[in-house]
Protein backbone atom coordinates (compact mmCIF):
# COMPACT_ATOMS: atom_id res chain seq x y z
CA UNK A 1 0.00 0.00 0.00
CA UNK A 2 2.75 2.35 0.92
CA UNK A 3 6.29 2.37 -1.04
CA UNK A 4 9.19 1.50 1.47
CA UNK A 5 11.07 4.44 1.34
CA UNK A 6 11.82 7.46 3.79
CA UNK A 7 8.85 9.63 5.23
CA UNK A 8 9.05 12.73 7.39
CA UNK A 9 6.17 14.82 8.97
CA UNK A 10 5.58 17.20 11.69
CA UNK A 11 4.64 15.01 14.48
CA UNK A 12 3.01 17.68 17.23
CA UNK A 13 0.14 20.30 16.81
CA UNK A 14 1.02 23.44 14.92
CA UNK A 15 1.54 26.39 16.97
CA UNK A 16 3.70 27.73 19.59
CA UNK A 17 4.91 24.93 22.25
CA UNK A 18 7.85 24.60 24.48
CA UNK A 19 8.73 21.30 22.30
CA UNK A 20 7.99 20.13 18.99
CA UNK A 21 9.03 16.92 16.85
CA UNK A 22 9.67 16.06 13.54
CA UNK A 23 9.25 12.54 12.96
CA UNK A 24 11.35 10.19 10.28
CA UNK A 25 10.97 6.88 9.28
CA UNK A 26 12.77 4.53 6.46
CA UNK A 27 16.02 2.91 5.15
CA UNK A 28 17.32 6.70 4.57
CA UNK A 29 16.49 7.70 7.94
CA UNK A 30 20.26 7.04 9.09
CA UNK A 31 22.27 9.09 6.29
CA UNK A 32 19.83 11.80 6.51
CA UNK A 33 20.56 12.40 9.92
CA UNK A 34 24.25 11.93 9.10
CA UNK A 35 24.18 15.17 6.99
CA UNK A 36 21.72 17.22 9.29
CA UNK A 37 22.73 16.17 12.94
CA UNK A 38 25.52 17.20 14.79
CA UNK A 39 26.35 15.43 17.85
CA UNK A 40 27.61 17.68 20.47
CA UNK A 41 30.36 15.00 21.15
CA UNK A 42 31.24 14.84 17.14
CA UNK A 43 29.59 11.36 16.95
CA UNK A 44 28.52 10.67 13.78
CA UNK A 45 24.07 9.93 14.25
CA UNK A 46 24.36 6.35 12.89
CA UNK A 47 26.96 5.51 15.52
CA UNK A 48 24.52 6.52 18.16
CA UNK A 49 23.16 4.31 20.50
CA UNK A 50 19.13 3.67 19.88
CA UNK A 51 16.65 4.51 21.97
CA UNK A 52 18.66 7.66 24.17
CA UNK A 53 18.54 10.98 23.83
CA UNK A 54 21.25 12.75 22.17
CA UNK A 55 22.01 16.59 22.63
CA UNK A 56 22.76 18.60 19.48
CA UNK A 57 22.23 21.32 16.39
CA UNK A 58 20.35 20.12 13.44
CA UNK A 59 22.58 21.99 11.06
CA UNK A 60 22.20 22.92 6.64
CA UNK A 61 24.84 20.91 5.19
CA UNK A 62 25.89 23.80 2.75
CA UNK A 63 26.60 26.29 4.99
CA UNK A 64 27.13 24.48 8.50
CA UNK A 65 24.41 27.33 9.79
CA UNK A 66 22.71 25.96 12.56
CA UNK A 67 18.79 25.57 12.38
CA UNK A 68 18.09 24.57 16.37
CA UNK A 69 19.29 23.03 19.06
CA UNK A 70 17.30 19.70 19.17
CA UNK A 71 17.34 16.37 21.27
CA UNK A 72 17.71 13.26 19.02
CA UNK A 73 15.87 10.11 19.51
CA UNK A 74 17.41 7.22 17.27
CA UNK A 75 15.09 4.01 16.59
CA UNK A 76 17.00 0.65 14.81
CA UNK A 77 14.68 -1.58 12.75
CA UNK A 78 12.73 -3.54 13.97
CA UNK A 79 12.65 -2.06 17.62
CA UNK A 80 11.01 1.21 16.90
CA UNK A 81 7.19 2.02 16.49
CA UNK A 82 6.91 1.29 12.46
CA UNK A 83 9.52 -1.17 12.54
CA UNK A 84 11.91 0.50 10.44
CA UNK A 85 15.35 2.52 11.04
CA UNK A 86 13.28 5.89 12.84
CA UNK A 87 13.96 9.12 14.69
CA UNK A 88 12.22 11.65 16.63
CA UNK A 89 13.76 14.97 15.89
CA UNK A 90 12.66 17.17 19.20
CA UNK A 91 12.94 21.14 18.75
CA UNK A 92 11.87 23.97 19.79
CA UNK A 93 8.15 23.76 18.88
CA UNK A 94 7.55 27.11 17.00
CA UNK A 95 6.55 27.05 13.41
CA UNK A 96 9.80 28.01 11.77
CA UNK A 97 12.42 25.76 13.14
CA UNK A 98 10.12 23.22 12.76
CA UNK A 99 9.26 24.12 9.13
CA UNK A 100 13.04 23.99 8.37
CA UNK A 101 13.77 21.23 10.08
CA UNK A 102 11.24 18.99 7.97
CA UNK A 103 12.13 21.18 5.07
CA UNK A 104 16.04 19.76 5.47
CA UNK A 105 14.64 16.47 5.82
CA UNK A 106 12.51 16.64 2.43
CA UNK A 107 15.69 18.17 0.89
CA UNK A 108 18.07 15.05 1.82
CA UNK A 109 16.24 11.67 1.35
CA UNK A 110 12.79 11.99 3.03
CA UNK A 111 9.61 12.80 1.10
CA UNK A 112 6.24 14.36 3.26
CA UNK A 113 4.55 11.18 5.28
CA UNK A 114 0.77 10.92 4.41
CA UNK A 115 -2.07 10.65 6.94
CA UNK A 116 -1.91 7.98 9.00
CA UNK A 117 1.40 6.94 7.10
CA UNK A 118 3.86 5.85 10.32
CA UNK A 119 0.73 3.69 11.93
CA UNK A 120 0.43 2.02 8.60
CA UNK A 121 4.07 1.21 8.72
CA UNK A 122 3.46 -0.34 11.50
CA UNK A 123 0.67 -2.22 10.55
CA UNK A 124 2.18 -3.54 7.44
CA UNK A 125 5.38 -4.35 9.57
CA UNK A 126 3.55 -6.24 12.31
CA UNK A 127 4.12 -4.31 14.91
CA UNK A 128 0.08 -4.22 15.88
CA UNK A 129 -3.33 -5.15 13.91
CA UNK A 130 -5.53 -3.32 12.83
CA UNK A 131 -8.00 -2.49 15.52
CA UNK A 132 -4.72 -1.30 17.34
CA UNK A 133 -4.05 1.20 14.63
CA UNK A 134 -7.24 2.46 14.67
CA UNK A 135 -7.21 2.96 18.44
CA UNK A 136 -4.48 5.48 17.92
CA UNK A 137 -6.91 8.02 16.38
CA UNK A 138 -9.39 7.00 19.20
CA UNK A 139 -7.11 8.17 22.21
CA UNK A 140 -6.00 11.41 20.55
CA UNK A 141 -9.80 12.38 20.02
CA UNK A 142 -10.72 10.99 23.27
CA UNK A 143 -12.95 13.12 25.25
CA UNK A 144 -14.24 11.75 28.06
CA UNK A 145 -12.23 9.47 30.80
CA UNK A 146 -14.09 6.14 29.59
CA UNK A 147 -13.71 7.01 26.18
CA UNK A 148 -10.12 7.23 26.74
CA UNK A 149 -10.06 3.91 28.70
CA UNK A 150 -11.70 1.92 25.89
CA UNK A 151 -9.35 3.15 23.26
CA UNK A 152 -6.20 2.49 25.24
CA UNK A 153 -7.70 -1.19 25.70
CA UNK A 154 -8.05 -1.31 22.54
CA UNK A 155 -4.80 -0.14 21.64
CA UNK A 156 -3.04 -2.86 24.30
CA UNK A 157 -4.89 -5.25 21.77
CA UNK A 158 -7.88 -6.65 24.25
CA UNK A 159 -10.43 -6.33 21.47
CA UNK A 160 -7.70 -7.98 19.03
CA UNK A 161 -7.45 -10.75 21.59
CA UNK A 162 -11.21 -11.41 21.74
CA UNK A 163 -11.63 -11.40 18.00
CA UNK A 164 -8.16 -14.25 17.82
CA UNK A 165 -10.32 -16.35 20.58
CA UNK A 166 -13.43 -16.69 17.91
CA UNK A 167 -10.98 -16.83 15.42
CA UNK A 168 -8.99 -19.84 17.16
CA UNK A 169 -12.25 -22.02 17.68
CA UNK A 170 -12.95 -21.69 14.34
CA UNK A 171 -9.85 -21.99 11.97
CA UNK A 172 -9.08 -26.31 13.49
CA UNK A 173 -12.62 -26.81 12.74
CA UNK A 174 -12.26 -25.55 9.10
CA UNK A 175 -9.15 -27.36 8.88
CA UNK A 176 -10.63 -30.39 9.96
CA UNK A 177 -13.43 -30.70 7.67
CA UNK A 178 -11.50 -29.62 4.91
CA UNK A 179 -9.21 -32.36 5.71
CA UNK A 180 -11.76 -34.99 6.26
CA UNK A 181 -13.66 -34.07 2.96
CA UNK A 182 -9.78 -34.15 0.68
CA UNK A 183 -8.39 -37.29 2.86
CA UNK A 184 -11.76 -39.36 3.92
CA UNK A 185 -9.89 -42.44 4.58
CA UNK A 186 -7.31 -41.18 6.38
CA UNK A 187 -8.94 -38.55 9.12
CA UNK A 188 -11.62 -39.76 10.73
CA UNK A 189 -15.12 -37.00 10.68
CA UNK A 190 -15.73 -35.50 14.35
CA UNK A 191 -19.45 -36.09 15.22
CA UNK A 192 -21.60 -33.15 13.89
CA UNK A 193 -22.52 -32.48 18.00
CA UNK A 194 -19.26 -32.02 18.66
CA UNK A 195 -18.47 -29.33 15.55
CA UNK A 196 -21.71 -27.40 16.89
CA UNK A 197 -20.36 -27.28 20.14
CA UNK A 198 -16.94 -25.82 18.36
CA UNK A 199 -18.99 -23.10 16.43
CA UNK A 200 -21.06 -22.30 18.92
CA UNK A 201 -18.38 -21.34 21.43
CA UNK A 202 -17.09 -18.99 18.31
CA UNK A 203 -20.32 -17.31 18.10
CA UNK A 204 -20.69 -16.95 21.53
CA UNK A 205 -17.26 -14.78 22.33
CA UNK A 206 -19.13 -12.63 18.75
CA UNK A 207 -22.38 -12.20 20.90
CA UNK A 208 -20.87 -11.09 23.97
CA UNK A 209 -18.30 -8.37 21.94
CA UNK A 210 -21.80 -7.18 19.92
CA UNK A 211 -24.35 -6.97 23.09
CA UNK A 212 -21.57 -4.25 23.98
CA UNK A 213 -21.20 -2.61 20.93
CA UNK A 214 -23.79 -0.15 21.67
CA UNK A 215 -22.57 1.35 24.79
CA UNK A 216 -19.25 1.13 23.21
CA UNK A 217 -19.73 3.57 20.16
CA UNK A 218 -22.05 5.93 22.37
CA UNK A 219 -18.78 6.11 24.86
CA UNK A 220 -16.92 7.01 21.33
CA UNK A 221 -19.23 8.93 19.66
CA UNK A 222 -21.22 10.37 22.47
CA UNK A 223 -25.47 10.46 22.66
CA UNK A 224 -28.38 12.38 21.03
CA UNK A 225 -30.65 13.28 24.05
CA UNK A 226 -33.95 14.60 23.41
CA UNK A 227 -35.80 16.91 25.76
CA UNK A 228 -39.63 16.18 24.91
CA UNK A 229 -43.13 17.36 26.27
CA UNK A 230 -45.79 19.25 26.18
CA UNK A 231 -45.52 23.09 26.44
CA UNK A 232 -44.69 24.49 29.98
CA UNK A 233 -43.66 21.68 31.64
CA UNK A 234 -40.00 22.47 32.24
CA UNK A 235 -37.77 21.18 29.58
CA UNK A 236 -35.86 24.25 29.22
CA UNK A 237 -35.13 24.20 33.27
CA UNK A 238 -34.25 20.53 32.81
CA UNK A 239 -31.56 21.70 29.97
CA UNK A 240 -30.64 23.98 31.94
CA UNK A 241 -30.22 21.82 35.08
CA UNK A 242 -28.59 19.37 32.73
CA UNK A 243 -25.54 21.53 31.68
CA UNK A 244 -25.53 23.66 35.35
CA UNK A 245 -25.80 26.99 33.28
CA UNK A 246 -28.64 29.21 32.28
CA UNK A 247 -28.71 28.41 28.55
CA UNK A 248 -32.67 28.16 27.30
CA UNK A 249 -35.28 31.09 28.69
CA UNK A 250 -37.29 29.80 31.14
CA UNK A 251 -40.58 31.53 31.45
CA UNK A 252 -44.32 30.83 32.47
CA UNK A 253 -45.66 31.27 29.50
CA UNK A 254 -46.52 28.35 27.43
CA UNK A 255 -44.39 28.24 23.71
CA UNK A 256 -41.10 30.01 24.64
CA UNK A 257 -39.18 27.51 22.88
CA UNK A 258 -40.17 27.50 19.52
CA UNK A 259 -37.02 26.02 17.64
CA UNK A 260 -34.31 23.57 18.76
CA UNK A 261 -31.97 24.10 21.30
CA UNK A 262 -28.78 21.85 21.27
CA UNK A 263 -25.73 21.93 23.75
CA UNK A 264 -23.20 19.18 24.73
CA UNK A 265 -22.28 18.29 28.07
CA UNK A 266 -20.71 15.54 29.64
CA UNK A 267 -22.96 12.71 31.67
CA UNK A 268 -21.08 9.96 33.95
CA UNK A 269 -18.44 9.72 31.67
CA UNK A 270 -20.81 10.28 28.23
CA UNK A 271 -20.22 13.00 25.79
CA UNK A 272 -24.12 13.99 25.31
CA UNK A 273 -25.58 16.17 22.53
CA UNK A 274 -29.08 17.26 25.03
CA UNK A 275 -31.33 18.84 22.87
CA UNK A 276 -34.42 20.93 23.98
CA UNK A 277 -37.63 21.15 21.69
CA UNK A 278 -40.79 23.10 21.25
CA UNK A 279 -43.50 22.11 23.00
CA UNK A 280 -45.97 19.09 21.63
CA UNK A 281 -49.25 20.18 21.05
CA UNK A 282 -51.62 21.08 18.23
CA UNK A 283 -50.07 23.96 16.75
CA UNK A 284 -51.85 27.84 16.97
CA UNK A 285 -49.73 28.93 14.04
CA UNK A 286 -47.60 28.06 11.19
CA UNK A 287 -43.85 29.31 13.51
CA UNK A 288 -44.95 26.95 15.94
CA UNK A 289 -46.15 23.98 13.92
CA UNK A 290 -42.47 23.60 12.24
CA UNK A 291 -41.41 23.56 15.56
CA UNK A 292 -43.89 20.93 16.98
CA UNK A 293 -42.83 19.00 13.29
CA UNK A 294 -39.37 19.58 14.20
CA UNK A 295 -39.78 18.33 17.85
CA UNK A 296 -41.02 15.25 16.13
CA UNK A 297 -38.16 14.78 13.98
CA UNK A 298 -36.04 14.60 16.74
CA UNK A 299 -37.61 12.46 18.88
CA UNK A 300 -37.67 9.68 15.91
CA UNK A 301 -33.80 10.37 15.47
CA UNK A 302 -32.83 10.36 19.52
CA UNK A 303 -30.52 7.66 21.12
CA UNK A 304 -32.74 8.51 24.21
CA UNK A 305 -35.94 10.65 25.23
CA UNK A 306 -36.46 12.25 28.20
CA UNK A 307 -40.31 12.35 28.18
CA UNK A 308 -41.13 15.26 30.33
CA UNK A 309 -44.19 15.50 32.38
CA UNK A 310 -45.56 17.80 34.73
CA UNK A 311 -46.24 15.74 38.43
CA UNK A 312 -48.67 18.60 39.42
CA UNK A 313 -51.15 18.74 36.53
CA UNK A 314 -53.43 15.50 35.69
CA UNK A 315 -52.08 13.60 32.60
CA UNK A 316 -53.59 15.08 29.49
CA UNK A 317 -53.55 14.04 25.31
CA UNK A 318 -50.91 16.52 24.52
CA UNK A 319 -48.67 14.10 27.38
CA UNK A 320 -49.97 11.02 26.17
CA UNK A 321 -48.70 11.96 22.76
CA UNK A 322 -45.09 12.72 23.60
CA UNK A 323 -45.38 9.08 25.75
CA UNK A 324 -46.65 7.58 22.61
CA UNK A 325 -44.04 9.30 19.81
CA UNK A 326 -41.28 7.75 22.32
CA UNK A 327 -42.06 4.41 22.13
CA UNK A 328 -39.53 2.38 20.20
CA UNK A 329 -36.56 4.84 21.35
CA UNK A 330 -34.73 4.09 24.53
CA UNK A 331 -36.67 6.74 26.66
CA UNK A 332 -36.55 7.97 30.67
CA UNK A 333 -40.15 9.20 31.97
CA UNK A 334 -39.68 12.62 34.10
CA UNK A 335 -42.19 13.78 36.78
CA UNK A 336 -41.24 17.24 37.06
CA UNK A 337 -41.61 20.31 39.46
CA UNK A 338 -41.81 17.17 42.53
CA UNK A 339 -40.92 20.24 44.70
CA UNK A 340 -44.97 21.79 44.62
CA UNK A 341 -47.31 20.71 47.49
CA UNK A 342 -49.65 18.85 45.28
CA UNK A 343 -48.92 16.00 43.11
CA UNK A 344 -51.33 13.84 39.97
CA UNK A 345 -49.15 11.85 38.43
CA UNK A 346 -47.27 8.82 39.63
CA UNK A 347 -45.07 6.23 38.19
CA UNK A 348 -47.97 3.59 37.34
CA UNK A 349 -49.80 6.73 35.40
CA UNK A 350 -47.71 6.15 32.50
CA UNK A 351 -46.92 2.08 32.78
CA UNK A 352 -49.15 1.53 30.14
CA UNK A 353 -48.09 4.81 27.48
CA UNK A 354 -44.36 3.91 27.65
CA UNK A 355 -43.83 0.39 29.20
CA UNK A 356 -40.28 -0.78 30.47
CA UNK A 357 -39.29 2.81 30.33
CA UNK A 358 -37.71 4.03 33.91
CA UNK A 359 -39.64 6.73 35.38
CA UNK A 360 -37.57 9.61 37.65
CA UNK A 361 -39.34 12.64 39.66
CA UNK A 362 -37.44 15.85 40.02
CA UNK A 363 -37.71 19.10 40.58
CA UNK A 364 -35.87 21.00 37.60
CA UNK A 365 -35.67 24.23 38.80
CA UNK A 366 -34.56 23.65 42.58
CA UNK A 367 -31.89 20.86 40.82
CA UNK A 368 -33.44 17.79 42.88
CA UNK A 369 -33.26 14.37 41.52
CA UNK A 370 -31.04 15.82 39.11
CA UNK A 371 -28.19 13.01 39.95
CA UNK A 372 -30.70 9.85 39.83
CA UNK A 373 -31.91 11.21 36.51
CA UNK A 374 -28.14 11.30 35.50
CA UNK A 375 -27.51 7.32 36.98
CA UNK A 376 -30.56 6.35 35.15
CA UNK A 377 -29.68 8.51 31.71
CA UNK A 378 -26.21 6.43 31.61
CA UNK A 379 -27.81 2.91 32.56
CA UNK A 380 -30.45 3.45 30.37
CA UNK A 381 -27.96 4.27 26.95
CA UNK A 382 -25.37 1.97 27.93
CA UNK A 383 -27.68 -1.00 29.36
CA UNK A 384 -25.43 -1.56 31.89
CA UNK A 385 -22.13 -1.97 30.18
CA UNK A 386 -18.89 0.33 31.04
CA UNK A 387 -15.23 0.31 30.61
CA UNK A 388 -15.19 -0.74 34.42
CA UNK A 389 -16.44 -3.84 33.80
CA UNK A 390 -15.58 -5.41 30.51
CA UNK A 391 -12.17 -6.04 29.33
CA UNK A 392 -13.07 -4.63 26.00
CA UNK A 393 -16.44 -2.74 23.78
CA UNK A 394 -16.74 -2.13 20.64
CA UNK A 395 -16.31 0.98 19.68
CA UNK A 396 -16.25 1.33 16.12
CA UNK A 397 -18.96 1.15 13.54
CA UNK A 398 -16.94 -0.98 11.21
CA UNK A 399 -16.31 -3.23 13.77
CA UNK A 400 -19.68 -3.78 14.62
CA UNK A 401 -20.70 -4.38 10.76
CA UNK A 402 -17.72 -7.23 10.72
CA UNK A 403 -19.11 -9.14 13.94
CA UNK A 404 -22.46 -8.77 12.23
CA UNK A 405 -21.21 -10.73 9.69
CA UNK A 406 -19.42 -13.17 11.24
CA UNK A 407 -21.89 -13.52 13.87
CA UNK A 408 -24.69 -14.48 10.69
CA UNK A 409 -21.96 -16.66 9.09
CA UNK A 410 -21.62 -18.84 12.16
CA UNK A 411 -25.09 -19.10 12.73
CA UNK A 412 -25.94 -20.14 8.91
CA UNK A 413 -22.68 -22.89 9.50
CA UNK A 414 -24.83 -24.20 12.71
CA UNK A 415 -28.22 -24.55 10.98
CA UNK A 416 -26.85 -26.20 7.82
CA UNK A 417 -24.49 -28.64 10.14
CA UNK A 418 -27.72 -29.09 11.82
CA UNK A 419 -30.31 -29.89 8.79
CA UNK A 420 -27.22 -32.89 8.25
CA UNK A 421 -26.21 -30.94 5.01
CA UNK A 422 -22.98 -31.57 3.59
CA UNK A 423 -20.17 -30.57 5.28
CA UNK A 424 -18.36 -28.47 2.30
CA UNK A 425 -21.21 -25.77 2.35
CA UNK A 426 -20.88 -25.55 6.29
CA UNK A 427 -17.12 -25.13 6.05
CA UNK A 428 -18.07 -22.02 3.21
CA UNK A 429 -20.09 -20.26 6.09
CA UNK A 430 -17.10 -20.61 8.36
CA UNK A 431 -14.84 -19.32 5.99
CA UNK A 432 -16.89 -16.42 5.70
CA UNK A 433 -16.91 -15.53 9.69
CA UNK A 434 -12.95 -15.67 9.49
CA UNK A 435 -13.27 -13.51 6.71
CA UNK A 436 -15.62 -10.77 8.81
CA UNK A 437 -13.48 -11.84 11.41
CA UNK A 438 -9.85 -10.58 9.50
CA UNK A 439 -11.42 -7.08 8.92
CA UNK A 440 -11.35 -6.17 12.20
CA UNK A 441 -7.88 -6.94 13.13
CA UNK A 442 -6.19 -6.68 9.32
CA UNK A 443 -5.90 -10.35 7.70
CA UNK A 444 -8.67 -9.87 5.53
CA UNK A 445 -8.82 -6.03 4.90
CA UNK A 446 -8.43 -4.46 1.40
CA UNK A 447 -6.35 -2.21 0.00
CA UNK A 448 -9.25 0.06 0.03
CA UNK A 449 -10.31 -0.29 3.46
CA UNK A 450 -6.97 0.32 4.64
CA UNK A 451 -6.53 3.88 2.27
CA UNK A 452 -9.76 4.93 4.39
CA UNK A 453 -8.59 4.45 7.62
CA UNK A 454 -5.22 5.70 7.48
CA UNK A 455 -6.73 8.61 5.52
CA UNK A 456 -8.16 9.50 8.98
CA UNK A 457 -5.58 10.15 10.80
CA UNK A 458 -3.54 13.32 10.79
CA UNK A 459 -0.32 14.03 9.49
CA UNK A 460 2.13 12.65 11.43
CA UNK A 461 1.02 10.10 13.12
Amino acid sequence: MFANDTIAAIATARGEAAIGIVRVSGPATLALLDRLFHHAGGVPASRLAARTAHLGEIREPASGRPVDQVVLILYRAPRSYTGEDAAEICGHGGAMPLGRILSLALAHGARPARPGEFTCRAFLNGKLDLAQAEAVVDVVQARTEPALTLAVRQLEGRLSALVRRARDAVLPVVAHVEATIDFPEDVPELPRPELDRRIAAAAATVESLLAGARAGRIYREGARVVIAGRPNVGKSSLLNALLREDRAIVTDIPGTTRDVIEESATIRGIPIRTIDTAGIRPARDPIEAIGVERALAQIADADLVLAVLDASQPLGADDRTVLVRARGRPAVVILNKRDLPELRVAPADVAGDLPGAPVVAISALQGTGIAELEEEVAATLLGGRGPAGDDALVTSARHQAALEAAAASLREARATLTAGIPLDLVVTDLRGALAALGQITGESASDAVLADIFGRFCIGK
